[in-house]
């Protein structure tokens, strides 16, 4: 049985039971609650949603693109077949096209075409955001050394919000700090999100983190332990309740089905040797089952 499953259908239905309907920069209103809380033993169980298809190739691959390649160029995950953040890059001539609802004189959110000029030197990424900010400041490289060699440390962070290059950032970091500690042998982390599409990123998002800590684990010479996940503003936009609620049907008619094992090639021994070419070959789902593909829309 997939305790994931339960948990994650559990914040859909108290989002659609209690939730407060309310616009937003996208034109699409959502339904919000301010805060969630998750908790995951690695050691019992790998989360993936077994309700809907969780595509582990593209999940893994964008997780490596910030924290391994450390990059901001979408190019790079277009040529694995990767589309994810298609919608936020900056064009060849440096500007960014966009429609978002955003306030007029009086306050109130009106449709307004967005044309942003970031300049050439940004032509095909997403500006400053994500790998961006993890290759200024060496976080992947910097966490590595302290797992390995300070253990004890309680200032084990990697924080993607630095307001310094916020504004040269087409979308600053939903999933935006993370923090580490070593106890008793085992890695865990603790992942803060900051505004949670719960239909599209949040499977996605908790996926990742739990393979990058399993990663890193692996290299380090540490054990999976757990991974708390707090999120400020989880929300369901409304044109993704019928997709949502088909997946709770499923639950409700079909149960969940028996959660995957997450493999890693265990000859990797560096966590910069980890396959990310398209295969993303030293990353598999062992004996997943699942319900099938669900689409969302995009909301930008």
């Amino acid at each position: 049985m997939s305790q994931w499953d339960k948990d994650y259908l559990g914040l859909c239905r108290k989002i659609l039971n209690e939730g407060t309907r309310v616009e937003n920069r996208t034109g699409v209103d959502s339904i919000k609650i301010p805060s969630h809380h998750f908790h995951f033993d690695l050691s019992e169980e790998f989360p993936v949603l077994t309700t809907k298809q969780l595509f582990i190739r593209q999940a893994v691959l964008e997780m490596l693109w910030i924290y391994q390649a450390q990059s901001n160029d979408v190019r790079w995950l277009q040529s694995r077949n990767v589309k994810i953040w298609n919608e936020w890059e900056i064009d060849e001539n440096g500007i960014w096209n966009a429609e978002q609802m955003l306030p007029d004189g009086n306050g109130k959110l009106v449709k307004t075409a967005v044309h942003k000029n970031f300049g050439k030197e940004y032509a095909h990424t997403i500006g400053t955001a994500y790998g961006y900010i993890v290759r200024k400041f060496q976080m992947t490289q910097k966490l590595i050394d302290k797992l390995k060699n300070h253990p004890e440390d309680r200032r084990m962070l990697m924080t993607l919000w630095q307001d310094d290059y916020l504004d040269t950032a087409v979308l600053p970091s939903c999933v935006w700090s993370s923090e580490w500690d070593v106890t008793a042998g085992k890695l865990n982390c603790w992942v803060h999100q900051r505004s949670c599409d719960v239909p599209l990123g949040l499977p996605f998002n908790v996926t990742q983190y739990a393979v990058l800590l399993c990663m890193l684990a692996q290299v380090c010479g540490l054990e999976p332990g757990t991974v708390d996940w707090s999120i400020k503003d989880a929300h369901i936009y409304v044109n993704q309740i019928d997709g949502i609620k088909e997946q709770l049907c499923r639950f409700d008619e079909q149960g969940d089905l028996t959660a995957p094992k997450l493999w890693l090639n265990p000859e990797v021994k560096n966590f910069f040797d980890f396959d990310n070419s398209a295969d993303c070959a030293d990353v598999k789902l062992i004996d997943y089952k699942h319900m099938g593909k669900i689409s969302f829309p995009i909301a930008q």
